[in-house]
C-alpha cells in the first residue's frame, strides 16, 4: 500500500468518525423525522431535542400525555419531560440488532394523547469500529503437494468482521517467508478475499511444515486486527484436485422444517487413485449464525438442519464449502440457502393511546383509540387487515402505515347502550390466515337529553269524601332513562283551574315518590272533582320537565239525611193542614211529600213509607213518588182530623231517613170545617136552654172569623209570593203558585187550589215539577165555587243554586 493510499484511508476514517459523532436531523416529505446516532453510546446519552423539532410545549409534555413507543421488544429511547430531550435507555449494538444490513434503522413513535397525534421517528444507527477482525480458528492446516507449481493458488480461511464499511476488513498481511505471497481481491459485494500464491517450489525433504501468520486489518479508527496461524504441510505428489459437480448450489427450505432435515448434498470428484482420491468436505467460509443452523458431513457432503430456522431472523444463508483430498488439493463451491417464510406469526396489536369513556353527545369521528399492528412475516403473510366485530357505531381508519385509529361513525345514545366491548381483530393474508383480537372497553357518559316520562298520558283517581286529613289518595310516577342526577325526578303540583278553594290547601305531593296526599277532608256536596297538573322535573343542568293532567273524582258517601221540602215546618207556630173532601174517591191525591237528598246516586234515591196514621188503611203513600192518596172512601165514623207520619228514607249504606207529619182535614168546605171543628170542641145539647144563645154566638164568631180569614189570606198570599218555596241556602224556587191557608185555633191548613207533582235532585239538569189538570179543591166559602173551564197550565223555571250548576225546569 502506497503513501497516497494510506493518506486516503486516514481521510476516510476521519470522515467516518465525524459522521458517527455528529447527530443530524432529516425531516422527510412524509413528515417523518430521522436522527443519526452512532452505536454503543452510553445510557442516558442525548439524541435530540425532540420537543423543539416537533414544536411541542415543554411545560405541558407530562400533562399532554406524550410518550414514546418503540416497535421492537426493547425500548431503546425515552423522553425527558423537563427538557424535551430524547435520550438512550439501553445499549445499542448495531451488529446485534441489524447484522449485515447496510442501513440499521430503529423506529419509534411519539404519541400526543390529548391531541391524538402521532409522529413517526426513525433513528439510524451508524457503525463504529467496535469489533476486530477474527478468524474461525486461530490455527488451521493447509496441505500442499511438493509438486505444486509456482503460481499455484491456495485458499485460506477468511476473517470475519461484523462492522460495516471502513470498519470492516480492509486488508490482509502475510508474515514474511520465502515461498508464499498473499493475493487480496475485492469481490463485487466489497468483501476482501485472500489467497496464498506459491512463489517458490516446495521441497518436503527440505522443510515439511511452514508456519505463516495471516493478519486481517480493518479500516476503523483505531485500527483493529486479527491473526491466524497457517501451518503449511508439504505432501507428496498429488496431481489432481477434487472438482465440485456445480460451482453454486442454490436451495430453498421452509423455515418450519424440523431439526435433522436434509438441506442439500454437495458432491466433488477426484480422478486420482488410492488415497489421493478420497475427498473430504468442510465449511470454508460460514458465519457464526449459519454454523449454528447447519451441519456438513465431511464424508458424504450432506448438509442438514441442526437449529431452528426463522425467516424473520435470517432469510438467506451463503456458505462456502471446500472439498480437498489427502494431498491438499481442493475445490470450492458456494451454497445459497433461501429460507421460505411460513405464516407462523400472528399479527400483534399494541394500544398506543386509549380513551376509556366519552360523552354520549360526542361528534362523529371522535378518536377513541390508536392501535399499532405488526406482523413479522413477509409477503402476503405479513399483510394485515383490521376489523371490528358486530354492528357497532365505530370504524377503523388508517392514518399511517401499520397504524389504525378507532373512531365513532354515528351518534351515540347512552340510554340505548351504556358501554361497549369493542373487539378489534387483526388478520393476515397467510394460508391459513392467523389473527389476533384485542378488546377495548368504552363507557358512554350521560348527558341530560331525555325528559321525564309519565307512564300514562293522563291520570284519573278516586277518593271518598270525608277522608282523613293527610291520607295518601293517589300515586303517579315518571321515569327518566338518563343516569345519575339527570335521572333523579322530583314532582310538583301546578295550580289547576278550580274556584272552590286554593289547590295548595287541598292537595300536596311528595316530591320524591309522587304520592298525592289530602290536606283537607273533601265534601262531595261542595265539589265533585279536582283537576290539576303535576310536573316531573329531572336533576340535570339545565333541568328538563314534563307535565301530566290529573283528575281526582270525589266519591259520594251517604252522609246527608233526606231534607223535607213539603210540607215545610211552619214558622208562625201553626200546624200545616191538608184538605181532603169527604166525597173523595179512592186514589184521590191529597198532597205530596217532597224531599231531596244532597247526596248523589243511590245515596239520593228516596223511598216513602207511611209510618203512622190516625186511621190505618185510610191513606196510602207512593213508594217513590211520595204522593198521599186515599185508599178508600170516607165514612161518617172517620175522624175529621187525620194525622199522618211519613218516613222518607234514602238508599245509602247505612240508610238515613227523615219524617214528615201531615195533618189532613176531611171536609167539603170551610164552613163545614168550622162546624165540624165546633162540634168537635163543643157538641150541642138539645136539652139545654142555652142552645139559641150558643147558635147566635157561633154565628157572630163565624162572621168575625170569616172576615179575619179573608184579611189573613190576602196578607199570606202577598207574603207567599215574595218568599222562597224552599228554605235552603243552596236551592231557590220562583214561580210557585201561592197556597191558600185558613187558621183555626192556631192551626194553619194548606188548601190546594190544584195538586202538583215534584221531584228534586241536586243535579240541576234532572229536577222538575208537574202540575196536573185535575183534582182542584174548594175555595174559601161553601157558597162560592170556582168552575174551571180551562185547566191552568203553568210552566215556570225552578232555579237551584248548587255550585256552578243552576236551573231546573218546572212544568
Amino acid at each position: 500500500m502506497g503513501t497516497a493510499d494510506a493518506q486516503r484511508l486516514r481521510d476516510c476514517k476521519g470522515r467516518a468518525l465525524f459522521c458517527m459523532i455528529l447527530v443530524t436531523v432529516w425531516e422527510a416529505v412524509s413528515g417523518q423525522i430521522r436522527y443519526f446516532i452512532p452505536e454503543e453510546m452510553k445510557k442516558g446519552s442525548f439524541v435530540a431535542n425532540i420537543a423543539k423539532d416537533l414544536e411541542l410545549d415543554v411545560e405541558q409534555l407530562s400533562d399532554s400525555g406524550v410518550h414514546i413507543v418503540s416497535g421492537g421488544k426493547t425500548q431503546y429511547f425515552a423522553l425527558d419531560f423537563k427538557s424535551g430531550h430524547l435520550y438512550i435507555t439501553e445499549r445499542i449494538d448495531r451488529e446485534q440488532i441489524c447484522g449485515r444490513v447496510e442501513k440499521c434503522v430503529l423506529n419509534c413513535e411519539v404519541i400526543v394523547e390529548d391531541k391524538m397525534k402521532l409522529f413517526p421517528v426513525e433513528v439510524e444507527i451508524t457503525d463504529i469500529n467496535d469489533n476486530p477482525p477474527s478468524f474461525l480458528s486461530e490455527e488451521f492446516d493447509l496441505k500442499i503437494s511438493e509438486t505444486a507449481a509456482p503460481g499455484s493458488r491456495f485458499s485460506v480461511r477468511q476473517a470475519e468482521d461484523p462492522d460495516m464499511g471502513l470498519n470492516s476488513i480492509q486488508s490482509y498481511q502475510l508474515s514474511s517467508n520465502r515461498h508464499f505471497l498473499l493475493d487480496v481481491e475485492t469481490r463485487s459485494d466489497g468483501i476482501k478475499y485472500a489467497e496464498l500464491v506459491l512463489e517458490k517450489s516446495l521441497d518436503r525433504e527440505e522443510q515439511a511444515v511452514h508456519k505463516l501468520i495471516l493478519t486481517a486489518t480493518d479500516g476503523g479508527d483505531p485500527v483493529r486486527s486479527g491473526t491466524a496461524q497457517i501451518r503449511v504441510i508439504v505432501l507428496d505428489s498429488n496431481d489432481n484436485a477434487p472438482v465440485f459437480s456445480q460451482p453454486v448450489y442454490r436451495v430453498s427450505i421452509w423455515e418450519n422444517v424440523p431439526e435433522g432435515s436434509p438441506v442439500v448434498t454437495v458432491k466433488a470428484t477426484d480422478p486420482d487413485e488410492g488415497v489421493n482420491k478420497e475427498v473430504k468436505y468442510s465449511f470454508q467460509k460460514i458465519t457464526d449464525k449459519a454454523s449454528q443452523m447447519f451441519h456438513l458431513d465431511p464424508k458424504t457432503g450432506e448438509i442438514t438442519v441442526v437449529g431452528k430456522l426463522d425467516f424473520e431472523e435470517a432469510a438467506l444463508y451463503e456458505i462456502e464449502v471446500q472439498a480437498h483430498d489427502v494431498g491438499g488439493l481442493f475445490d470450492k463451491s458456494k451454497i445459497i440457502i433461501v429460507v421460505i417464510d411460513v405464516n407462523d406469526n400472528a399479527p400483534k396489536i399494541a394500544l398506543r393511546s386509549l380513551i376509556s369513556s366519552i360523552p354520549e353527545d360526542s361528534p362523529t369521528g371522535t378518536v377513541i383509540a390508536l392501535l399499532n399492528v405488526q406482523d413479522p412475516d413477509s409477503g402476503e403473510n405479513g399483510v394485515v387487515t383490521c376489523s371490528t366485530l358486530g354492528n357497532l357505531p365505530f370504524q377503523l381508519k388508517k392514518p399511517f402505515e401499520n397504524y389504525y385509529s378507532l373512531v365513532t361513525d354515528r351518534a351515540l345514545d347512552r340510554e340505548q347502550e351504556a358501554a361497549y366491548n369493542i373487539t378489534v381483530t387483526a388478520t393476515d393474508n397467510g394460508t391459513p390466515p392467523l389473527s389476533t383480537a384485542t378488546m377495548i372497553q368504552l363507557r358512554i357518559l350521560d348527558r341530560n337529553d331525555n325528559c321525564p316520562v309519565f307512564d300514562k298520558t293522563s291520570y284519573t283517581g278516586y277518593v271518598t269524601e270525608n277522608n282523613p286529613i293527610g291520607v295518601s289518595v293517589f300515586s303517579l310516577r315518571a321515569s327518566d332513562p338518563d343516569w345519575g342526577e339527570n335521572a333523579r325526578v322530583t314532582y310538583s303540583i301546578i295550580e289547576g283551574d278550580r274556584s272552590e278553594v286554593p289547590l295548595s290547601s287541598s292537595i300536596s305531593i311528595n316530591s320524591e315518590t309522587g304520592a298525592l296526599y289530602a290536606l283537607r277532608s273533601f265534601d262531595y256536596e261542595q265539589f265533585r272533582e279536582i283537576r290539576f297538573q303535576v310536573q316531573a322535573q329531572d336533576g340535570g343542568s339545565p333541568p328538563l320537565s314534563s307535565n301530566v293532567s290529573v283528575t281526582l273524582f270525589i266519591l259520594d258517601q251517604n252522609d246527608n239525611s233526606p231534607h223535607i221540602l213539603h210540607p215545610s215546618f211552619p214558622t208562625d207556630g201553626s200546624t200545616g193542614m191538608e184538605l181532603a173532601p169527604r166525597s173523595s174517591e179512592p186514589g184521590y191525591l191529597v198532597t205530596k211529600v217532597v224531599a231531596v237528598d244532597a247526596d248523589s246516586g243511590q245515596n239520593a234515591w228516596l223511598s216513602y213509607q207511611l209510618l203512622k196514621a190516625t186511621e190505618p188503611g185510610l191513606f196510602s203513600v207512593g213508594l217513590h213518588s211520595g204522593e198521599i192518596r186515599t185508599a178508600r172512601s170516607f165514612v161518617d165514623k172517620d175522624a175529621l182530623k187525620q194525622s199522618l207520619v211519613v218516613l222518607v228514607k234514602d238508599n245509602g249504606q247505612p240508610p238515613l231517613s227523615a219524617t214528615a207529619t201531615v195533618t189532613v182535614v176531611v171536609a167539603d168546605s170551610i164552613p163545614e170545617i168550622l162546624s165540624d171543628l165546633s162540634s168537635l170542641s163543643a157538641p150541642a145539647d138539645p136539652q139545654s136552654s142555652l142552645t139559641l144563645y150558643l147558635v147566635i154566638a157561633v154565628a157572630s164568631v163565624s162572621c168575625l172569623f170569616f172576615t179575619f180569614i179573608l184579611v189573613f189570606l190576602a196578607l199570606r198570599l202577598r207574603r207567599w209570593r215574595n218568599s222562597q218555596l224552599f228554605d235552603s241556602s243552596s236551592v231557590t224556587f220562583s214561580g210557585v203558585p201561592v197556597s191558600q191557608f185558613v187558621g183555626i185555633d192556631g192551626v194553619r191548613a194548606f188548601l190546594h187550589s190544584y195538586s202538583h207533582e215534584g221531584s228534586l235532585t241536586t243535579d240541576c239538569g234532572k229536577s222538575q215539577f208537574n202540575f196536573p189538570k185535575s183534582n182542584y179543591s174548594n175555595t174559601l166559602t161553601s157558597q162560592q165555587t170556582y168552575e174551571i173551564k180551562n185547566p191552568i197550565l203553568m210552566t215556570e223555571e225552578l232555579y237551584i243554586n248548587k255550585g256552578d250548576r243552576t236551573c231546573v225546569q218546572v212544568s
